[in-house]
């Protein structure tokens, strides 16, 4: 009898659904053909289904296999969360930072202080929760994270503790088809577009909850606009490049750099924004009534160093 929960058989399903067949699966598996072939068989018949369908090609599941690796993905994941769960009982004691982040911020600031803090601290095992702001706060005010990286701390919750260093600005991206578009500039002069105007086009904004939206709907609101979303994301990176190919204006941190693509004009415009009305301020925060642990401490100070470097 195969044991049909075995962490194996999703690596094996994985394997075979990518190369589609049995003995590419195999080579790749570093497995014999007939051993993948009969253990996929045995598992059907003690499941009393057929996870393959071998009437397509390439290899596909079937309905009740579809199932069935849901099944195991689920397995795995409770897994993984019983591993982290009972680490802290483990004899061999290992630091753990659990840290909150919502993707698209993580991947502009993690690679700016987190290489640097594990070359320094190889004994510390770091955890990324990536999720929206406000799930984020939700969690670290429950003790479920340790740490917690956004923008603007001024809007999050006063039992939190942060740290910055300071506000910077925002650029609008401009797209071909707007009225605003000039021609075969890449960066606009400051102040000499009304942010008025730049909320009447078609935006691309992020979704609400985030810093940058909250500020887009204040100003919204003050100017009595209904603005028109063509599309919302969770990531400022599939935004930028919806944008630069022309599905809406939208804004963009100025720490994030943007280049036209090497030898062909520019089909966007860069328009920085007055700091007075969109502005971030990156920060790293823990509960108030937490005891930093060293490692912690560590890990905050290398943070607002490194941020302070790239900044400047």
């Amino acid at each position: 009898m195969t044991q049909f929960n075995s962490p194996n058989m999703l690596h094996y399903l994985d394997t075979l659904l990518k190369y589609g067949n049995y003995t590419k699966a195999a080579k790749s598996l570093y497995i014999s053909q007939p051993y993948l072939t009969q253990l996929i068989q045995r598992t059907e018949k003690e499941l009393a289904i057929e996870i393959i369908n071998r009437q397509n090609s390439p290899l596909q599941l079937t309905e009740a296999g579809q199932l069935y690796y849901q099944y195991l993905s689920s397995l795995e994941t409770e897994q993984a969360t019983f591993r982290k769960t009972i680490a802290k009982y483990s004899a061999v004691k290992q630091t753990v930072i659990r840290i909150g982040v919502l993707s698209s911020l993580g991947t502009y600031l993690l690679p700016l202080f987190l290489p640097q803090y594990l070359t320094a601290h190889p004994q510390i095992k770091v955890e990324l929760y990536e999720d929206i702001p406000t799930n984020n706060e939700q969690k670290i005010l429950a003790g479920d994270l340790d740490l917690l990286i956004g923008q603007n701390p001024e809007t999050i919750s006063p039992k939190l503790t942060s740290y910055h260093r300071g506000p910077h600005g925002y650029n609008a991206i401009i797209p071909a088809f707007s009225h605003l578009y000039q021609p075969d500039r890449l960066l606009l002069e400051p102040n000499t577009v009304p942010i008025k105007t730049l909320l009447q086009e078609k935006l691309i904004l992020t979704t609400r909850g985030s810093a940058i939206r909250r500020q887009v709907d204040y100003l919204a609101h003050k100017y009595k606009i209904q603005p028109t979303i063509t599309l919302e994301s969770n990531n400022i990176f599939t935004i930028v490049n919806l944008a630069k190919r022309g599905l809406g204006l939208t804004f963009l941190p100025e720490s994030v750099q943007i280049t036209p693509q090497p030898g062909i004009a520019p089909n966007f415009n860069i328009y920085p924004l007055p700091l007075d009305l969109l502005s971030l301020n990156y920060f790293i925060a823990h509960p108030a009534d937490k005891t930093l642990r060293p490692a912690e401490k560590e890990l905050i100070q290398t943070f607002l160093e490194q941020l302070t470097a790239a900044l400047n």
